[in-house]
């Protein structure tokens, strides 16, 4: 996993959302859907040109590196249709500095792709997160669309046109209540489809006494009110089988994919082990330079913070970096250091955590206090796992050596090489001159 550098780390990296939180699906445990009612006066949610580039011009200001990126999310961005995202190029070509790279993500839910798509994407270099929960029994547990369809077979033929078209695509996986007994079921799903690279996201939403679903826990009376009133939603992945879910991942990945396939949370804590600032927002120490954008041009603090207390302005009205560097949004990073139960600040992981995501900072300490991740057993019992192997991944690092050789020295895979036979990680050399222990 690359990290950043000094000045990519100083960007401001906007997830911008054209079509707000419109979709063709009807994903029971999303939680961006309920957005729409912060605008009740809305019936169109389109970004308008205006916005659209003003948007381009102050995230390539706002990108100091010599690359400039652009994230798109929705809701469904692809409603937007290919010709908003034709003008999308257009405009970053007109207002890009000269020697500057421009790259585009795009995450979308598949249903929509056709070969138009294709060659547009191949031909502008975007990635696609494509959103796909396992085979179509998991899948379509909870992915259907507004008529209760399901979707896994539309979202194989979207995969197989951006394939045909050679658009990178990577794969983002929800752990949910419907797959999370099902890891290696997903993950071997995953990779036989020919994904390199996964992401694998727990549901974590909880519900009020009315049913719907509540916010974050700071935005309550407090976490621990925010806590005795609410509860984890059904559809949640629970912690202790999260947890079990990634470690029997690992497990095969250990033994047969490693510098073959890459799953994200492997990449965060190999960095971490290296002692390697951490880039996902998630398990970095700070957040606050990856704000969301609404598609009026609206900035709040987070994509999981999108309320009216955590609105910074609106990219129309002023300068980017300024409205992110606001008092309001520079506590608002800091809190997720400063706001830390004291379990979490004596505990041998915290540099791998940093206590996850704000959002999930519902649960207590053993000691009662508030503010403990919703899944800290989980993420305990990987990094406890995975942390021999990721070590020893790490010495192989340090000494410039592949990290593939983990699995031969862990005895996996298959025969271990004799000292003078070819090295199994493809480097030409002597097994005893390349990845043998020493």
């Amino acid at each position: 996993m690359s990290t950043l550098s000094d000045s990519t780390a100083a960007a401001v990296n906007i997830l911008a959302k054209p079509i707000g939180p419109l979709c063709n699906l009807s994903c029971e445990y999303c939680f961006y859907l309920e957005k729409t009612e912060m605008y009740p006066d809305r019936s169109d949610f389109r970004m308008s040109d205006t916005v659209l580039e003003t948007y381009v011009e102050r995230q390539i200001e706002a990108q100091p590196g010599p690359e400039i990126h652009f994230m798109w999310q929705g809701g469904e961005p692809t409603l937007m249709g290919l010709n908003f995202f034709k003008r999308v190029v257009a405009l970053q070509e007109r207002h890009a500095p000269t020697g500057r790279r421009i790259t585009n993500a795009l995450q979308s839910n598949g249903l929509a792709f056709t070969d138009d798509w294709g060659r547009f994407l191949h031909d502008n270099n975007f990635l696609v997160g494509l959103s796909l929960d396992g085979p179509a029994d998991l899948h379509d547990g909870y992915r259907r669309d507004h008529l209760g369809r399901p979707t896994h077979a539309r979202v194989l033929k979207s995969l197989e046109i951006l394939q045909r078209h050679k658009v990178e695509v990577n794969a983002m996986a929800t752990v949910n209540a419907v797959n999370e007994h099902h890891p290696l079921k997903v993950y071997r799903h995953l990779k036989g489809l020919g994904f390199r690279f996964m992401q694998f996201i727990p549901i974590v939403e909880r519900v009020g006494v009315d049913g719907d679903l509540a916010g974050p826990p700071s935005l309550a009376n407090g976490a621990a009110e925010a806590a005795e009133n609410c509860r984890t939603a059904d559809f949640c992945a629970e912690p202790r089988l999260y947890g079990d879910f990634m470690c029997a991942i690992f497990d095969e990945w250990i033994a047969k994919d490693v510098s073959r396939v890459f799953v994200q949370m492997f990449d965060v804590i190999l960095a971490g082990t290296m002692g390697e600032p951490i880039s996902l927002c998630l398990f970095a120490e700070t957040c606050g330079r990856n704000p969301a954008m609404e598609s009026n041009g609206d900035l709040y603090a987070c994509d999981h913070f999108v309320y009216p207390q955590y609105r910074l302005g609106n990219i129309c009205d002023g300068n980017l970096d300024e409205m992110v560097s606001a008092p309001q949004q520079r506590r608002f990073g800091q809190a997720k250091k400063s706001d830390l139960p004291r379990q979490c600040m004596n505990c041998a992981d915290l540099s791998l955590c940093n206590g996850g995501c704000p959002k999930h900072r519902f649960a207590r300490t053993k000691s009662g206090q508030a503010g403990l991740n919703h899944l800290c057993q989980g993420y305990r019992r990987i990094y406890s796992h995975t942390r021999p192997a990721m070590a020893r991944m790490a010495e192989l690092l340090r000494q410039r050596r592949p990290a593939v050789g983990i699995m031969t020295d862990a005895g996996h895979g298959n025969r271990k090489p004799g000292r003078n036979d070819p090295c199994h990680c493809g480097s030409g050399l002597k097994y005893k001159k390349c990845c043998a222990p020493r």
